[in-house]
Protein backbone atom coordinates (compact mmCIF):
# COMPACT_ATOMS: atom_id res chain seq x y z
CA UNK A 1 0.00 0.00 0.00
CA UNK A 2 1.35 3.40 -0.99
CA UNK A 3 1.85 6.12 1.61
CA UNK A 4 0.30 9.54 0.96
CA UNK A 5 3.61 11.44 0.99
CA UNK A 6 7.25 11.19 2.01
CA UNK A 7 6.95 13.39 5.12
CA UNK A 8 3.98 14.96 6.89
CA UNK A 9 5.38 17.99 8.65
CA UNK A 10 5.42 20.28 5.58
CA UNK A 11 3.01 20.69 2.66
CA UNK A 12 4.48 18.39 0.05
CA UNK A 13 4.29 18.14 -3.72
CA UNK A 14 5.15 14.90 -5.49
CA UNK A 15 6.99 15.28 -8.81
CA UNK A 16 7.66 12.94 -11.71
CA UNK A 17 8.45 13.08 -15.42
CA UNK A 18 7.53 11.11 -18.54
CA UNK A 19 9.28 10.66 -21.86
CA UNK A 20 12.89 10.82 -20.80
CA UNK A 21 13.96 7.82 -22.89
CA UNK A 22 12.12 8.78 -26.08
CA UNK A 23 13.60 9.58 -29.48
CA UNK A 24 10.95 12.18 -30.25
CA UNK A 25 8.70 14.70 -28.56
CA UNK A 26 8.99 16.69 -25.34
CA UNK A 27 9.67 15.49 -21.83
CA UNK A 28 6.66 16.19 -19.60
CA UNK A 29 6.59 16.59 -15.82
CA UNK A 30 3.90 17.03 -13.21
CA UNK A 31 3.71 18.24 -9.63
CA UNK A 32 0.82 17.23 -7.36
CA UNK A 33 -0.24 18.18 -3.84
CA UNK A 34 -2.77 15.71 -2.45
CA UNK A 35 -5.07 16.08 0.55
CA UNK A 36 -4.10 13.95 3.53
CA UNK A 37 -7.19 11.79 3.18
CA UNK A 38 -6.77 11.11 -0.54
CA UNK A 39 -7.78 7.58 -1.54
CA UNK A 40 -7.57 6.01 -5.00
CA UNK A 41 -7.41 2.23 -4.91
CA UNK A 42 -5.62 1.66 -8.24
CA UNK A 43 -3.16 4.53 -7.96
CA UNK A 44 0.43 3.39 -8.43
CA UNK A 45 3.32 3.82 -10.86
CA UNK A 46 1.72 4.80 -14.20
CA UNK A 47 3.80 2.20 -16.05
CA UNK A 48 1.99 -0.54 -14.12
CA UNK A 49 -1.47 0.57 -15.25
CA UNK A 50 -3.57 0.21 -18.39
CA UNK A 51 -4.42 3.26 -20.49
CA UNK A 52 -8.05 3.21 -19.28
CA UNK A 53 -6.93 3.09 -15.64
CA UNK A 54 -4.58 6.02 -16.13
CA UNK A 55 -7.29 8.10 -17.78
CA UNK A 56 -9.75 7.37 -14.99
CA UNK A 57 -7.17 8.21 -12.32
CA UNK A 58 -6.22 11.43 -14.10
CA UNK A 59 -9.77 12.73 -13.70
CA UNK A 60 -9.82 11.77 -10.02
CA UNK A 61 -6.45 13.43 -9.37
CA UNK A 62 -7.41 16.63 -11.18
CA UNK A 63 -10.67 16.81 -9.27
CA UNK A 64 -9.42 15.97 -5.78
CA UNK A 65 -5.84 17.27 -5.60
CA UNK A 66 -5.24 20.43 -3.59
CA UNK A 67 -3.12 21.61 -6.51
CA UNK A 68 -1.62 20.08 -9.65
CA UNK A 69 0.31 21.27 -12.69
CA UNK A 70 1.86 19.83 -15.83
CA UNK A 71 4.71 21.33 -17.86
CA UNK A 72 7.05 20.27 -20.66
CA UNK A 73 10.38 20.92 -22.35
CA UNK A 74 10.40 20.41 -26.13
CA UNK A 75 12.84 18.41 -28.23
CA UNK A 76 14.85 21.45 -29.37
CA UNK A 77 15.43 22.54 -25.79
CA UNK A 78 16.34 18.96 -24.86
CA UNK A 79 19.01 19.02 -27.57
CA UNK A 80 20.41 22.28 -26.20
CA UNK A 81 20.61 21.42 -22.49
CA UNK A 82 20.51 17.55 -22.51
CA UNK A 83 17.72 15.28 -21.35
CA UNK A 84 18.70 15.18 -17.67
CA UNK A 85 18.64 18.97 -17.33
CA UNK A 86 15.47 19.09 -19.42
CA UNK A 87 13.76 16.68 -17.00
CA UNK A 88 14.73 18.88 -14.06
CA UNK A 89 13.55 21.99 -15.92
CA UNK A 90 10.18 20.41 -16.75
CA UNK A 91 9.68 19.60 -13.05
CA UNK A 92 10.69 23.15 -12.06
CA UNK A 93 8.16 24.53 -14.53
CA UNK A 94 5.42 22.31 -13.12
CA UNK A 95 6.26 23.39 -9.56
CA UNK A 96 6.14 27.05 -10.64
CA UNK A 97 2.64 26.55 -12.05
CA UNK A 98 1.14 25.13 -8.84
CA UNK A 99 -1.66 27.29 -7.45
CA UNK A 100 -0.45 26.49 -3.91
CA UNK A 101 3.25 26.81 -3.10
CA UNK A 102 4.61 23.59 -1.57
CA UNK A 103 7.05 23.62 1.32
CA UNK A 104 8.65 20.28 0.45
CA UNK A 105 9.21 18.26 -2.74
CA UNK A 106 9.37 14.50 -3.18
CA UNK A 107 11.07 13.64 -6.46
CA UNK A 108 10.91 10.34 -8.31
CA UNK A 109 14.43 9.16 -9.09
CA UNK A 110 17.91 9.57 -7.67
CA UNK A 111 18.86 13.07 -8.91
CA UNK A 112 17.32 16.54 -8.96
CA UNK A 113 18.45 20.12 -9.35
CA UNK A 114 17.27 21.85 -6.17
CA UNK A 115 14.32 24.16 -6.58
CA UNK A 116 14.99 27.56 -4.94
CA UNK A 117 14.13 27.67 -1.23
CA UNK A 118 12.18 24.39 -1.17
CA UNK A 119 13.86 21.31 0.37
CA UNK A 120 13.47 18.01 -1.46
CA UNK A 121 14.13 14.29 -1.27
CA UNK A 122 14.87 12.01 -4.20
CA UNK A 123 13.17 8.63 -3.94
CA UNK A 124 14.17 5.78 -6.24
CA UNK A 125 10.99 4.18 -7.63
CA UNK A 126 9.03 6.75 -5.64
CA UNK A 127 6.05 6.40 -7.98
CA UNK A 128 5.53 2.96 -6.52
CA UNK A 129 5.87 4.13 -2.91
CA UNK A 130 4.05 7.47 -2.49
CA UNK A 131 0.66 8.54 -3.76
CA UNK A 132 1.68 12.10 -4.59
CA UNK A 133 4.53 10.92 -6.82
CA UNK A 134 2.31 8.26 -8.39
CA UNK A 135 -0.29 10.95 -9.10
CA UNK A 136 2.38 13.08 -10.76
CA UNK A 137 3.47 10.11 -12.86
CA UNK A 138 -0.14 9.61 -14.03
CA UNK A 139 -0.53 13.24 -15.09
CA UNK A 140 2.87 13.45 -16.79
CA UNK A 141 2.26 10.20 -18.66
CA UNK A 142 -1.31 10.91 -19.80
CA UNK A 143 -0.62 14.48 -20.90
CA UNK A 144 2.46 13.40 -22.82
CA UNK A 145 0.68 10.45 -24.45
CA UNK A 146 -2.12 12.79 -25.54
CA UNK A 147 0.40 15.17 -27.07
CA UNK A 148 2.25 12.39 -28.92
CA UNK A 149 -0.97 11.02 -30.41
CA UNK A 150 -1.81 14.52 -31.65
CA UNK A 151 1.54 15.19 -33.35
CA UNK A 152 1.55 11.59 -34.57
CA UNK A 153 -1.28 12.52 -36.93
CA UNK A 154 1.28 14.62 -38.85
CA UNK A 155 3.72 11.71 -39.15
CA UNK A 156 1.68 8.47 -39.05
CA UNK A 157 4.48 6.25 -40.38
CA UNK A 158 6.43 6.65 -37.13
CA UNK A 159 3.52 5.10 -35.17
CA UNK A 160 3.64 7.60 -32.30
CA UNK A 161 0.01 6.79 -31.53
CA UNK A 162 1.34 3.43 -30.34
CA UNK A 163 4.96 3.93 -29.26
CA UNK A 164 4.60 7.55 -28.00
CA UNK A 165 8.09 8.33 -29.30
CA UNK A 166 9.89 5.51 -27.50
CA UNK A 167 12.55 3.60 -29.50
CA UNK A 168 10.54 0.61 -30.64
CA UNK A 169 11.76 -1.33 -33.67
CA UNK A 170 9.01 0.24 -35.82
CA UNK A 171 9.94 3.76 -34.72
CA UNK A 172 13.66 3.25 -35.25
CA UNK A 173 13.07 1.64 -38.65
CA UNK A 174 10.97 4.60 -39.79
CA UNK A 175 13.52 7.07 -38.43
CA UNK A 176 16.38 5.40 -40.33
CA UNK A 177 14.45 4.90 -43.57
CA UNK A 178 12.48 8.17 -43.68
CA UNK A 179 14.76 10.45 -41.66
CA UNK A 180 14.06 12.52 -38.59
CA UNK A 181 11.05 14.81 -38.18
CA UNK A 182 11.08 18.28 -36.62
CA UNK A 183 9.89 16.60 -33.41
CA UNK A 184 12.87 14.26 -33.10
CA UNK A 185 15.66 14.81 -30.58
CA UNK A 186 18.67 15.28 -32.84
CA UNK A 187 21.10 14.65 -29.97
CA UNK A 188 19.75 11.11 -29.50
CA UNK A 189 21.26 8.18 -31.42
CA UNK A 190 18.90 5.95 -33.36
CA UNK A 191 20.31 2.44 -33.08
CA UNK A 192 19.76 -0.03 -35.90
CA UNK A 193 16.61 -2.14 -35.30
CA UNK A 194 18.43 -5.40 -36.12
CA UNK A 195 20.75 -4.92 -33.15
CA UNK A 196 17.93 -5.79 -30.76
CA UNK A 197 16.05 -9.03 -30.36
CA UNK A 198 12.98 -7.30 -28.97
CA UNK A 199 11.21 -3.95 -29.06
CA UNK A 200 11.98 -1.67 -26.16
Amino acid sequence: MLLNCYQEELLEAGCDEAGRGCLAGPVFAAAVILPKDFVAGELTDSKMLKHSQREQLRHIIEKEALAWAVASVDNEEIDRINILNASFLAMHRAIEKLSIAPKYLSIDGNRFKAYPEIPHSCIIKGDGKYLNIAAASILAKTYRDEYMVKIGEEYPLYQWHQNKGYPTIAHRTASLELGLTPYHRKSFTVSHPQLDLFAL
